[in-house]
This record gives C-alpha cells, sequence and structure tokens, in this order.
C-alpha cells in the first residue's frame, strides 16, 4: 500500500484535461488551437507519469505494486482497488504514449469539432489506463466497458462515409459479449462475497463452474482481440475510424482482451483453460492462416493491416494457452509489439490519406523516388510486421511459437505458416505502394513527411528496433508476473485434480494431476 495515489493520478490526470478543454471560451479558431494544445500537454504529461511509475517499479517482485484499496460501497463489499504488475506495467505506457502520439498526429487532419475529438480522446485514455489497473472485478468490467463509449462516438462522428454502420457494430459486438462477462461476474461476487480480484484469484471455482465461467469470459475477450470467427467488426472500424481511432484500436483495445484472458481465464478457471486449449488454439490457427490470405486480396491498405491485425492476435492466444513461460511471454510480448507496428502502419496510410485522400493501392506507387523518408520508415514497420529477426515482431512470434511447440506441436506448425503469408501480404504492399512507378500524377507530386510526422513516426521506428535487439527490457519486468500467473494456473490444476474430476486433464500414478505444461505434450 502506498500512501501516495501514483495510480488514481495516472488514471484520472486525462479527465482533468477535460475539465480544461470544456472550460476554453472564446472565438471558434481561438477554441481549436487552445483545445490541441491543452490535449497534447495534458497526454504528455501523462505519459511523463507513466514513464515516473516503471522508473519506480520493482522488476523482482511478482506481486501487485502501487495498491491503492478504499471503500467503495461498502455495504455491498465492493471496494476501489488500483495496482499493477509486470503484465499491466507496459500496457499502461503503451496507452499513455500512443494517446499522446494520436493527438499529434491528429493536429491538422481533424478540422471539425475539434475540442469534442480532444475529450473523448482523453475520456478513452483514461478509462484504458483504469482497465489495466483495476484490481476490483466490478472496477474493471467498468473501466473495460468505459471504452465503448468514446470509441463509439470517435468513430461515429469522425469517421468515414459507413461511420454510423461501423460504429453501430463495433458497439454492438462487444457489448453483447461483455453483457455474458457481466452474468460471470455476479456469479463470483456471489459465491465470495465480494469482487476483489485478489480474493478471487485466492478463492478456486469448482471444476464443473468454471466451464460456464470461462465460456462467459471468453465471449467478451475474444471479441474484444477478436478471434475468428468474431473478427468482422474490426475491418469496418478500422476502415471507417479517422486515423487516431485506428491506431487506439489496433495499439490498445484490442490488447484487453489478451489482457483479460491472463488477468481472468487462465489463473482463475485453469480446468477450464485447460479443456478449452485445443479450442481455443484450432479458432487462432484459423484465424493466422484465413485472415492472412483475405488479407493477400484487398485493395484498401487499412483493410489489408485490419486483417492482419487478426492474424498477428492469433499469434497471442496460441502463445496464451499454452501454459508455458516462453508462450505467456512471446504472447505479452506481441501484444506490444503489434501495438507499436499496427500503430505506426496505420501512421503510414494516414500519412498518405491526408495527401491524396485515398487508402486505394492502386492510387500510389513508385513513392520512393519523392518521399524517401516515408518509404525508409515504412519499411521498417513493414519488416516488424513480417517479423524480421532484430525487429519487435520477430521476438513476440518466436517465443509465442516455442511455448506453442512444446505444448502442441502440431498447432505451432500450422501457426508458423502465418509468418510466410504475413511476408506474402506485407512485402506486396510495400512494392505496389513504393517501388515501380506512379500510378497517378498525384502520386509523383506527394511531398515526403514534415517534422511534425516525423516526431511521431521516428520513436516508433526507433521502439521497434530497440525492443527487437533488447527484448529483455520488457522480459526481465514481465517474467515474476508470467511467472506468478502459471504457478496460480498449476496450483489451480492440483487442487482439484482426481479420478472423479470430470475435467481433470491427466493423472499419475498417485492421483495428482498433470498439467500439459509438466507433461511437455498435448493430450
Amino acid at each position: 500500500m502506498t500512501d501516495f495515489p501514483l495510480l488514481s493520478l495516472l488514471t484520472f490526470l486525462p479527465l482533468f484535461g477535460v475539465a480544461f478543454l470544456l472550460g476554453i471560451r472564446g472565438d471558434q479558431d481561438v477554441v481549436e488551437r487552445n483545445a490541441r494544445y491543452v490535449a497534447l500537454y495534458t497526454s504528455f504529461f501523462t505519459f511523463a507519469l507513466s514513464v515516473y511509475m516503471l522508473m519506480r517499479f520493482n522488476p523482482y517482485d511478482d506481486g501487485f505494486q502501487f495498491v491503492e484499496r478504499y471503500e467503495w460501497l461498502p455495504s455491498l463489499n465492493i471496494v476501489y482497488q488500483l495496482g499493477i504488475d509486470g503484465i499491466s506495467l507496459f500496457f499502461i505506457l503503451l496507452s499513455t504514449f500512443l494517446t499522446m502520439t494520436c493527438i499529434l498526429m491528429s493536429w491538422q487532419s481533424v478540422k471539425t469539432r475539434v475540442r469534442e475529438y480532444m475529450v473523448a480522446f482523453l475520456i478513452l485514455e483514461s478509462f484504458m489506463l483504469g482497465t489495466f489497473c483495476a484490481l476490483d472485478a466490478v472496477l474493471f468490467y467498468v473501466f473495460f466497458e468505459g471504452v465503448l463509449i468514446p470509441m463509439f462516438l470517435i468513430i461515429g462522428i469522425w469517421g468515414g462515409a459507413r461511420r454510423v454502420y461501423a460504429s453501430y457494430k463495433f458497439f454492438l459486438y462487444t457489448l453483447l459479449g461483455s453483457v455474458l462477462m457481466l452474468l460471470a461476474l455476479i456469479v463470483l461476487y456471489f459465491q465470495n462475497g465480494t469482487s476483489d480480484l485478489l480474493t478471487l484469484l485466492e478463492n478456486p471455482v469448482s471444476p464443473s463452474l468454471q466451464f460456464w465461467l470461462w465460456l462467459a469470459f471468453f465471449a467478451s475477450f475474444a471479441v474484444k482481440m477478436p478471434m475468428w470467427p468474431v473478427h468482422t467488426w474490426l475491418p469496418d472500424a478500422h476502415v471507417e475510424a479517422p486515423t487516431g481511432g485506428s491506431v487506439i484500436l489496433a495499439g490498445v483495445l484490442l490488447k484487453m482482451g489478451g489482457y483479460g484472458f491472463l488477468r481472468f481465464s487462465l489463473p482463475m478457471f485453469p480446468d477450464a483453460s485447460t479443456f478449452f486449449m485445443p479450442l481455443v488454439m484450432s479458432l487462432s490457427v484459423v484465424a493466422i492462416i484465413y485472415t492472412s490470405l483475405v488479407a493477400l486480396v484487398q485493395d484498401d491498405m487499412k483493410k489489408m493491416i485490419a486483417y492482419s491485425s487478426v492474424a498477428h492476435m492469433g499469434f497471442v492466444t496460441l502463445g496464451i494457452f499454452s501454459a508455458t513461460a516462453q508462450g505467456i511471454q512471446g504472447g505479452i510480448f506481441q501484444m506490444l509489439s503489434h501495438g507499436l507496428i499496427s500503430a505506426a502502419l496505420f501512421l503510414i496510410v494516414g500519412v498518405l490519406y491526408d495527401r491524396l485522400h485515398s487508402r486505394e493501392i492502386a492510387k500510389y506507387g513508385g513513392l520512393v523516388k519523392n518521399m524517401p523518408k516515408y518509404a525508409t520508415l515504412f519499411m521498417i514497420f513493414m519488416l516488424g510486421s513480417v517479423g524480421l529477426p532484430g525487429t519487435s515482431g520477430f521476438v513476440g512470434e518466436f517465443l509465442s511459437l516455442l511455448g506453442t511447440f512444446t505444448a502442441a506441436p502440431v498447432f505451432a506448425v500450422l501457426g508458423a505458416s502465418g509468418i510466410v503469408l504475413g511476408a506474402a501480404y506485407m512485402l506486396w504492399l510495400y512494392r505496389r505502394v513504393v517501388f515501380g512507378t506512379p500510378n497517378t500524377e498525384e502520386a509523383a507530386g506527394l511531398k515526403d513527411v514534415n517534422w511534425r510526422e516525423m516526431t511521431v513516426l521516428v520513436p516508433l521506428a526507433g521502439l521497434v528496433l530497440f525492443l527487437g535487439i533488447f527484448p529483455n527490457a520488457v522480459l526481465s519486468r514481465t517474467e515474476p508476473s508470467v511467472q506468478r500467473v502459471i504457478s496460480q494456473y498449476q496450483n489451480g490444476l492440483e487442487r482439484y485434480a482426481g479420478p472423479k474430476d470430470p475435467l481433470s486433464r491427466g493423472h499419475d500414478e498417485t492421483g495428482h494431476g498433470k498439467t500439459r505444461v509438466e507433461e511437455g505434450a498435448p493430450e
């Protein structure tokens, strides 16, 4: 327990910026200019506070740090409790960094209702941070669902021609899955008499009940990631969303599903997680292969990157549900890497869209001649998406497949085919856009990236390369928390191991259960 409420300040600091934004008065030009600066300064200070938190974080502690606990609804035994571990630490940094990036990149592209746009982004940032900090199940649900509202508005107001359809589809898909999670949380609350996440993790759930609760949580997290076949809302949302909306959607919101699997499904429902491992891995492999093939035939750059996001999230679920240290570490690293690379790729598309107002691949070509800086940055992000050694994409995919191979070799081999398909569609995209001859006169006259765009894209490129060369900067801080999750998972399996347990996954001669991690091979 800390005396200073660092996490509360971090979570709600964006809302102070919202209060300033709502208080701005004057002519429209003055309001818009001041709104941009207030939002930028607020996001910068929030990011700086998250970096300070990183510096104070103890990398050797496997528990939750900076814990804050206050009575919220004492009559219901629901508390306001925040805390972070090595897993949530980097998702917080990713959220604050990408929010600041989006506000800077939207400086000129958003021309209508600027103040309202900045308000929506800061509220969204507050909800994202709260999701990764919450240590109470009810509080987690409030923040987890709260992100839907500002993202719904960002897509529906500042999106493209079919923005209303895309925003409603996004909202209904994610809300429907989350209703089932709410029912599961209510069951857990009445079973334990509290919604304290730490207490819920300590109190075991019977294997028969785990089965249904796991499915309820899976319905929410699978849609959020999104997993095949509940991924169809994502391409529409990406295509119609403004550039900043696509960056946050791909960079942070998709990661909430994977974070939920690590925080709830694996440690809280170990027997059900083991039982459904083949199902999750099958869906992951289908997502990797199928959506990669779909990406190959796209003529819209945003839609291609959207389908590639579904494929890359397949590696995440493979790694997480391998229930091995390498697999879970790879899943976490892949989420962070994809958050940076996908955000950068959507920004790369946004640079062209701001100039030519088109995302069609056929409208471009030969950009290396008049946009060499752009071509160089695009190449770094493209190679990171492909998983070239020396980039962050390689580390995440390699560890995920390594852990999956330990638990289920067949799924690892099938999943590895996605790397080949990913190289095919990304290299083809790069060749058609950057090399050759310009397909239109407008493409031949495009200007290279300006200082503002360089300020945003160069740090992203640097992080992709840095994490590819020095992955231990992340892995060393997440390892203790990953080991804790694996320990909770294994202890949960052993607790209910026995010949009469319908969901037990195997027994040795003494009657003690053997986990898939211990056996090192699928059943």
